[in-house]
Parts: structure tokens; sequence; C-alpha cells
């Protein structure tokens, strides 16, 4: 349901948030091979985390990707949100511009009920949550 991209991100999130209970930063090659995410990509994906104020970064040979907020205090929504844009809350599940519930496609109103428990579930967890049930092991090959 979510989109590579957040995927990638919410994995990465997990990653440094793993790292910063050592009270370290990580860099890029050891978070994405942690992560199992591609390198390019999900640099852009952490350049614009930084610039929704999810994460910080500094540069440098001690350098790297840290979170200095509260992890109960980033949702997942916030998450979806700074990577995806609110689109997956609202937007039809059929992907019909003119979808509404004036004008509803076959799966409108059943679609509502998935979109709004997604939004709930978003809300609810935080990424203190993800890292609570963090294995790094899931993101091996």
């Amino acid at each position: 349901m979510f989109s590579k991209a957040c995927e990638y991100g919410i994995r990465a999130l997990t990653v440094i948030a793993e790292a910063g209970k050592e009270n370290r930063k990580i860099g890029i090659k050891e978070l994405c091979k942690s992560a199992n995410t591609p390198e390019p990509f999900t640099a852009k994906i952490l350049q614009n985390l930084v610039k929704r104020d999810i994460i910080s970064s500094q540069k440098g040979p001690t350098g790297g990707f840290y979170i200095s907020r509260d992890l109960n205090n980033i949702t997942l929504y916030d998450i979806v949100e700074a990577i995806d844009g609110k689109a997956i809350f609202n937007k039809c599940g059929l992907g019909l511009t003119q979808c509404n519930a004036k004008k509803p496609c076959p799966l409108h109103f059943k679609f509502e009920v998935v979109r709004d428990e997604l939004n709930a579930m978003c809300k609810e967890n935080t990424l203190q949550d993800l890292v609570n049930g963090f294995h790094a092991e899931v993101y091996k090959r």
C-alpha cells in the first residue's frame, strides 16, 4: 500500500533509530546495507526527511544521520506524509480523479473504510513502536 520510497524511508528510519540507541550517527552506506535499500534513492528520501525535520544529518568524518526528536513524537503518519504526501489517505482506490461520495467508483465506500483504518493506524503508531518491534534480520535478502 505504501510507495517504494515510503517503504525505504520507514526502513531507513528504523535503522537510524537503532543506531541512536547506541548514541551514534549512521552513514548512508552502512544505513543502506542494514536497511537493504538502494543508496542513491535512499539518500534522496533522507534529504527530504531532513528538510521536513524528521531526522538530522551532520557532515564530516564523525557525521551521518540521526534523530534528535523523541521517537514517541514521530508518528507513522508524519513519516508517510513527509515522503508521499496525504494522497494515500484520501485518494480513490482505483486511482480515479473524479471519484467522490457524490460520484463514487464501485469500490469507493469499501475503500473509504480501508483508508480510514490506514489513517488511524498511521496516527496511532510511532517510530518508537516500530523500533520496539524492530529485528534487523527482516531486512536481509
